[in-house]
């Protein structure tokens, strides 16, 4: 009897800090992405899948997540979304089609050569960030032509298939393309980063992911809270400090992303 109340207590304590380890992780990672725009999979991700997780399942529960804090900063930032709503329709409309394409493609080509090209990206917009001091910074409303808009919509939907397949850097992508196309700054771009990819193409991505693989639903409830309360807690955090520190979180994230992607390539060619 006092065997199974031992194995019993060990048990319940195991799953405790099992849990409140994994709610950090969340919490923490989702904070730090709803300042830079992106990059929750850095830490949540590779959490996951260090629980022994199955990548799909691991990479279709954090998308499940993060539509939480899309949710999250979403309804912290919904007062910069009115003036952007066209846009927004934009990137769902061109998006959308490649994130569902990613997920069925993700099951076909080697995840070693999806890491080495999103690493080298990530590491490249890093230094394209941090040697170009205003980027970001001030906001502006730049009428596109043709040409532009066609670019625009071309690397939206390529940037979609990367979001069906790949976890880490997709918000990255789409936060800077906004600031490039349209001349905004952190915090207007960050907002519909937030709407478009992190509830929108996130949702779209988990649910054709849950069909490959099913999703641990125990562990789910646990990471949307984290997810929702550090989404809301960062887009707060970067509404006080502004787009200089948003700007620097950004370029840290980058890098910390590209420089894991890299390794996890690194050790995939290595161990194949």
């Amino acid at each position: 009897m006092l065997y199974l109340l031992t194995t019993f207590v060990l048990s319940v304590d195991n799953f405790l800090n099992k849990n409140i380890f994994i709610f950090l992780i969340s919490f923490l990672s989702n904070t730090f992405s709803a300042i830079s725009g992106g990059g929750a999979g850095l830490l949540q991700l590779p959490a996951l899948i260090l629980f022994g997780i199955p990548y799909h399942q691991a990479l279709a529960s954090h998308k499940l997540a993060t539509v939480a804090l899309g949710i999250g900063g979403s309804l912290r930032n919904y007062k910069s979304l009115r003036s952007d709503i066209w846009i927004a329709w934009q990137i769902l409309i061109f998006g959308l089609p490649g994130v569902i394409f990613g997920t069925y493609i993700v099951v076909y080509i080697s995840e070693k050569y999806l890491y080495l090209f999103l690493a080298i990206i990530s590491i490249l917009l890093a230094f394209y960030s941090f040697l170009t001091p205003g980027l970001g910074l001030s906001s502006g409303n730049i009428k596109l032509n043709l040409v532009h808009k066609i670019r625009f919509f071309i690397l939206v939907f390529l940037i979609g298939i990367m979001n069906g397949s790949i976890s880490s850097g997709t918000g990255l992508l789409v936060t800077i393309l906004l600031i490039r196309t349209f001349g905004m700054d952190f915090l207007r771009a960050i907002s519909l980063t937030f709407l478009t990819v992190g509830i929108f193409w996130n949702f779209t991505g988990a649910i054709f992911l849950s069909k490959i693989s099913s999703v641990p639903s125990n562990l789910l409830i646990i990471l949307i809270i984290g997810s929702f309360v550090g989404g809301y807690f960062g887009a707060h955090l970067s509404k006080l400090k502004g787009n200089l520190v948003i700007k620097k979180c950004f370029t840290t994230v980058c890098l910390l992303v590209g420089l894991s992607l890299l390794i996890k390539s690194i050790k995939t060619f290595y161990i194949n």
